[in-house]
This record gives structure tokens, sequence and C-alpha cells, in this order.
């Protein structure tokens, strides 16, 4: 499929409009409509054309409605892009304080303060009191448009910007603006992966599939993948995993010991959110075992006996998206293990802003893993 060759815009006649796919009601097909874009670029921010969007399962959780707070809409979806930069505004830089200048290839993560509790005693940004990110910008006061499904997006002065290297592809590169950067986060909150240890990953999504990845190659002995539907344990399969295990086939902790030779799992890795993951990630845990729980965003989950993580002497620790190290570490990780497995296969043939809520649907019946959108088609 051909993109458009055009020229970018000089100063003097910079886009004040672009193309948008706007989400308006929770449930309900995106609209596409002409957001305005400021006349003025402001220190350290740009103006991006966006390239590539991924889709991420928060997009489909946000659009089903589970994820939802008062005010939110309307709203353009999308958080892992690439783009090019249009124009910049005075002393752009980069998260590494490398120039930015019209033509570079970017992509950016969450904008932080730098002056909270969070940032500066904990010095995480992640725990940032006023963490920003673009799929939280309303579509109908300024900015406007600072997200993924949108011709071009406005990177506010705060977002940690990344120059990204020609050798990683515009897809690779959006998936570690949230995805890949997620689960590699996760891997580092839980601590040190023992060689030839046992992991288990809960969740066939595109996190899932990524940390099955992931685990095998820090040096895990088994790994377990469990999820539905079959496609996409099969595709895990195609990702390092040695096990799979489809929920539907029956309880998830007796088919995990039963493959784990009643031991249980030395990692266990929450990428799926269900109400049964707690107890089940206790359940299959082996003594003095980890769990990490990254994809419980949705409802409350079902209870568990706290005597069990004391009787087995469990470490249970929360992981919370990731920060521009994380994404840093992610463009890192596809530079180094570019060859390692068929990364492209996660994504969908690209198709442009019309199509985008065929492609949430999509991924909402659980048809794709990895919707990408290209607004240049």
């Amino acid at each position: 499929m051909s993109v458009p060759t055009t020229e970018l815009p000089t100063i003097a006649d910079l886009p004040r409009t672009t193309r948008a796919a706007v989400l308006t009601a929770h449930g309900e097909p995106l609209t596409l409509q002409d957001l305005p874009l400021p006349s003025e670029i402001e220190p350290g921010a740009a103006l991006v054309r966006i390239a590539c969007t991924t889709l991420c399962g928060t997009d489909i959780e946000i659009w089903e409605g589970r994820m939802t707070f008062p005010g939110m809409l309307p709203m353009v979806l999308g958080h892992e892009m690439v783009g090019e930069i249009v124009a910049t505004g005075p002393d752009a830089r980069d998260a590494l304080g490398r120039p930015l200048a019209p033509g570079d290839r970017i992509g950016w993560s969450e904008s932080t303060c730098g002056e909270c509790h969070g940032c500066v005693v904990l010095r995480e940004p992640v725990a940032c009191a006023h963490r920003g990110y673009g799929f939280l910008q309303r579509a109908d006061v300024p900015p406007f448009a600072t997200a993924g499904l949108s011709e071009y997006a406005y990177v506010t002065p705060g977002a940690a910007k990344l120059l990204l290297p020609a050798s990683v592809k515009d897809t690779w590169a959006s998936m570690a603006g949230c995805a890949a950067k997620t689960v590699l986060r996760a891997f580092e909150r839980a601590g040190r992966l023992r060689p030839g240890s046992s992991v288990v990953v809960q969740g066939a999504g595109a996190l899932g599939i990524f940390a099955t990845a992931v685990a095998k190659i820090s040096g895990a002995g088994q790994v377990i993948t469990v999820g539905a539907p079959a496609s996409r344990l099969a595709l895990a399969g195609r990702f390092g995993a040695d096990a799979v295990v489809d929920f539907r086939d029956g309880p998830v902790v007796d088919q995990v010991m039963a493959l784990t030779g009643g031991r249980g799992a030395d990692h266990v890795f929450d990428f799926a959110g269900a109400p049964s993951v707690g107890p089940d990630a206790i359940g299959m845990a082996a003594q003095r075992g980890t769990i990490a729980i990254v994809g419980s965003t949705g409802p409350a989950g079902d209870g568990f006996p706290l005597s069990t993580i004391m009787g087995k002497e469990l470490t249970v620790v929360g992981s919370l998206n990731g920060d521009i190290s994380d994404y840093s570490r992610a463009i890192d990780f596809f530079t180094a293990f570019a060859d390692r497995f068929p990364w492209d296969d996660l994504f969908s043939t690209p198709v442009g802003l019309a199509d985008a809520s065929t492609k949430i649907a999509d991924m909402h019946h659980l048809d794709e893993v990895k919707a990408v959108i290209d607004p240049r088609l």
C-alpha cells in the first residue's frame, strides 16, 4: 500500500487544523473531525505528522467504557505513535538532550511536571501527580490534538520525546511507546529472572505475547502462556512459549501445575486483568515465587487468601505502564533482538483514519493483536 509523498510544510504555511478520529461516546464508532492546531509552537514543543499509530488494549478499554471518568469525552485515542517533526518551538530537544528539527522521526511518552513528590522525591515519572497522556486530552479544548489517531499531533513541551533510530520500524517504535515499555518495566520490577526458571504469562494479547518473547530471551527454561483464543495462543508459540493454556479448557491452576510437575511457576506475570487473575496467580506460583500485577486495570478482581501469600512466601509487585527510560530500553530491545522473533506478525495491515473504528472493533472481538493506523493513507 503506497503512502503519499508530500513535502513538509514551511513555517509560513503550517497546518492550522488536522483531521482526527474522535471518540464522542463509548462503544460508538469514531467520528472524523477537523481539530484546531496551535498557531504558535511553544518552547520545547513540536508539531508532528503522524506516520504510524498502533492501537493498545487501553484504547479498546476506553472505547468500551471499561476505563472511563467524568468529562473525558470527546477525545482522540492512540498513545503509541511515531511521527515526523514538521516544526518545533525554540530549544526543542529529546529526553537525552539531542536537538530536534523538522524532518526528525520521534516518538514520545507522557508529560511530567518535574516538581511533585513523585517526580522529585520518588524520582519516578510514572508517579507524577500531573502526568499527562495524549489520549487524556479532550478534543474540544486546547491543544486539542495530542494523540495518535490524527494526521498531526501537538507534542507538548513536557512530553518526553525520543529520537528514533532508522533501524527500528515504525510499528515496532510505536509499540515501544506503551506495550513494550510496560512489559520491560514489569520484568525489572519483578526482579532478576534466574536462567532456567519457569514463567507463566497471563494474557495472550500484545503485551502477553511480547512478554512471552522477553521471558524466553531473558533465559527462562519454561514459558507458559495463558489466554485465548487459539489463534493468539498459536502466535505465542511462535514467540517462545514452550506450552500454552487455554483458560476455556478447565481450571488454569490445574493445567499449569500439571505442566510444571506440581511445583508451580517461579514467576507469574499478569497481562490479562481478568477477575480470576489474582487467585490463579497465587495458586500457580511456586514456593517463594514472584507475581507481577500489570494488566489489572478493570473491575475489582476475585478474592484470594492472604495466608497463601504468607505460606508460600510470595513476592507480589505492581507495575504501572512505563516511563521514558523504559521507552528508550524498549527501542534498544528491538534494535538488539530485531531478528530474534517475527515481530511483524504482531501487527495488522495499516489502514487510514476512516477505518480506525473497524480496527477497534476487530481488537475488541480479539480478531487482531495489534491494529495499525497510518493517517497518511
